[in-house]
């Protein structure tokens, strides 16, 4: 008996976008960007991107949506169930893409990566925990700035403010300046009683001094060549002797706020600037000055760590993300997320996606 042979499987069908023909808005200023009008197929990967693993994030930024796009919400709400294509369409109906652009310079910015350390703690300190996180001392809006790291770690003053303000001790001084960097992190406490459990460290202030990289310094020192974060862990093992003198050249100092993790609460990040909580692969942090927050974006960005064409949300900013092109990428966290923050760095182009008129 003859073989019938196999049916070929029908190719997906790929998403077409509907003809657009109508004319394109003028530029806009934005603080320190231009916004300039395109067509949708400018966007690359726009039909091939899986809109509804962004749409937790847009739902996320409808719980304290800005002006531009409150009344959009309830529609970003129903279509939380719709189909990718529907979602696309949506889009494409109600949102007109915007190239960020600077008002100077090249087009292309700068992608890198941030994510939620998960470290151990201990309450108290003891051995092999000797290293502290603070609350914010009283009276640190008086005095700006206030002290600098180095102050904190050599003044009597400064350490008498901060007496009684720790809430964790970590191993490791490194790890220490890594939740600083990061904003928030996740920590295994040991209590008292000898019992763990799992306890979020967010952002609640700084000590109002600039933002320096470490890893800068250590490149302008020619101490290394690799000034990722492994890199500079390295460095710091083989030179303890330094370790202070590379700590100090960041002067910033950030402190924190406990937070109890529900089984919720760790299925998302911790809340950036928008005040929203942060989806792992679909929050961004901007230059507010250029883009304001709940802007859902189009992100485009190729290098050695990962490619990526994907719709995300600009919901936190930090001290160094600054320039119109410019994002820092949410990994989430745990060891996977720490590797690709600690090494991307690439080109980067962003487009923005606002309301119709």
């Amino acid at each position: 008996m003859p073989v019938e042979p196999l049916a070929a499987t029908p190719p997906v069908a790929r998403y077409v976008l509907p003809a657009d023909t109508a004319p394109l808005p003028p530029p806009q200023l934005q603080g320190r960007s231009r916004w300039t009008a395109v067509r949708w197929a400018e966007l690359p990967g726009f039909a091939d991107d899986a809109p509804h693993e962004a749409w937790n994030a847009w739902l996320k930024s409808c719980e304290r949506p800005g002006p531009a796009f409150a009344a959009l919400c309830p529609e970003v709400r129903r279509l939380s169930i719709a189909g990718a294509d529907e979602q696309r369409d949506w889009m494409v109906r109600r949102l007109q893409p915007y190239r960020v652009e600077p008002l100077q310079g090249p087009a292309d910015g700068l992608l890198t990566s941030y994510y939620e350390p998960l470290l151990q703690a201990s309450r108290q300190p003891g051995p092999g925990f000797t290293i502290p996180l603070y609350a914010p001392p009283p009276g640190l809006g008086q005095r700006k700035p206030w002290y600098s790291r180095q102050d904190i770690d050599t003044l009597p003053a400064a350490r008498s403010a901060l007496r009684g303000r720790e809430i964790a001790w970590l191993a490791d001084p490194l790890d220490a300046l890594m939740l600083q960097i990061q904003g928030s992190g996740r920590l295994r406490m040991a209590e008292p009683d000898g019992s763990q459990r799992l306890v979020r460290l967010a952002y609640a202030a700084s000590n109002d001094h600039p933002y320096r990289s470490v890893g800068s310094w250590l490149l302008q020192q020619g101490a290394v060549r690799d000034a990722s974060w492994p890199g500079i862990k390295a460095w710091a093992a083989q030179n303890p002797q330094r370790l202070n003198e590379m700590l100090w050249s960041n002067p910033r100092t950030v402190f924190f706020r406990e937070e109890a993790l529900s089984e919720l609460d760790a299925a998302f990040g911790p809340r950036g600037a928008q005040g929203v909580a942060l989806t792992p692969g679909r929050s961004i942090a901007v230059d507010k000055e250029s883009i304001p927050y709940g802007t859902p974006v189009w992100l485009a960005s190729s290098g050695p760590m990962l490619n990526l064409q994907r719709l995300v949300l600009a919901q936190d900013t930090g001290s160094a993300i600054v320039g119109a092109v410019r994002a820092d990428y949410f990994a989430g966290w745990g060891p996977e997320a720490g590797e690709l923050a600690g090494r991307l760095k690439q080109p980067l182009r962003l487009w923005v996606l606002w309301p119709r008129s």
